[in-house]
């Protein structure tokens, strides 16, 4: 069996009516240089809904949305500079069912998940234009969910037996990073240096964030519960994602030089760190005293609401969940327009 990443969470809106690519546009863009507050809504591919998983630093945009044409989610790229979405097709055409872009690096190379011609999951590399089916570790199916500078992806695929393991793809060969001792793990980033972070079963069935690095698996441990998950990690090694606390809630944590910090919430009970950039700014999505999720920034040792960086007429309801920051502080990620849909977005931030 094949799965998108478990703890990522689509927080949507109703389903009316499609709109265009970029109708929703509000931003002060002058050759490509971004305003400090001000949203993009990148639309969508004609559907009701879009997703924006991640962005890299020269502001291109990835995710998946729903097209009306295809009867499917399709990955797209956004150039923030030309205010393009673009269709990427699948691995069966451009009219196959589905594919998700999950990962980019600075060249633009993109990775990712769809069907095949046979209706099964493939994980991809988009290139110069060309998708490519990445196999699998000898099992049915594949994810790629991130990809380095270097062009190594990483994501989750079924071995003989079926169990999902963590993958590097690295010079056109697959291999198995093992697990930290049960059936399953997954990979969700690997940095410039080769190291890569994710989740696995421990022998106690209990799932571990882990950093793999020089042939070796590392458990990263929790915040004091049984439950953890990385999600990112940046070329100083900084790790982010969420684990579970002592009183068996999820909060989102920084892990640095071998300690894991809890970065706490929006005032309610739980968070979820995704995405870090070469500064140590942290994006991800947390809970409000009155239980809704809103996006955060984590910065300098402080929480803040993405929400509140927001102006009045911005055409947002709510930024729920902000899922990468670049290195200029634009962050990618899903909220919900005053109309009701689901629709990625990217903010400069003002940090």
């Amino acid at each position: 069996m094949w799965k998108m990443l478990p703890s990522r969470r689509r927080v949507t809106g109703k389903k009316n009516q499609p709109l265009a690519p970029g109708s929703q546009l509000f931003l002060e863009c002058l050759e490509d240089r971004c305003v400090p507050g001000s949203i993009i809504d990148l639309g969508t591919l004609g559907g009701y809904n879009s997703y924006g998983w991640a962005i890299n630093n020269s502001g291109l945009v990835i995710g998946d949305s729903y097209s009306f044409m295809f009867t499917g989610d399709h990955a797209y790229c956004y150039d923030s500079g030309s205010g393009t979405m673009t269709d990427l097709g699948t691995l069966a055409g451009m009219s196959g069912a589905f594919s998700e872009a999950r990962g980019l690096n600075d060249l633009g190379q993109i990775v990712g998940a769809s069907f095949t011609s046979d209706s099964t999951m493939h994980a991809f590399l988009f290139s110069n234009g060309t998708m490519t089916d990445l196999g699998t570790l000898g099992g049915t199916s594949s994810v790629a969910v991130a990809i380095n500078n270097l062009g190594d992806v990483v994501g989750y695929a079924a071995t003989v037996d079926g169990q999902n393991h963590a993958f590097i793809y690295s010079g056109g060969e697959m291999t198995d990073l093992g697990t930290l001792g049960g059936p399953t793990s997954w990979a969700n980033a690997v940095n410039d240096a080769g190291v890569v972070v994710g989740a696995s079963l421990t022998p106690l069935y209990q799932q571990h964030a882990f950093s793999y690095s020089c042939g070796v698996m590392t458990d990263l441990g929790t915040l004091g519960g049984f439950v953890s998950e990385a999600y990112a990690i940046n070329n100083a090694g900084q790790v982010v994602g969420d684990a579970m606390t002592a009183t068996y809630q999820i909060h989102a944590f920084l892990y640095d030089g071998g300690t894991m910090t809890d970065l706490g919430t929006l005032g309610g009970e739980s968070s979820h760190a995704y995405g870090i950039n070469s500064l140590g700014q942290v994006v991800g999505t947390a809970q409000t005293a009155t239980g809704v999720y809103h996006a955060f920034l984590y910065s300098g040792g402080t929480m803040t609401d993405l929400n509140d960086q927001l102006p009045a007429d911005s055409g947002w309801l709510v930024l729920t969940q902000a899922n990468s920051i670049n290195d200029s502080g634009q962050v990618v990620g899903t909220g919900v327009t005053l109309s009701g849909f689901t629709h990625a977005f990217v903010l400069y931030t003002n940090s």
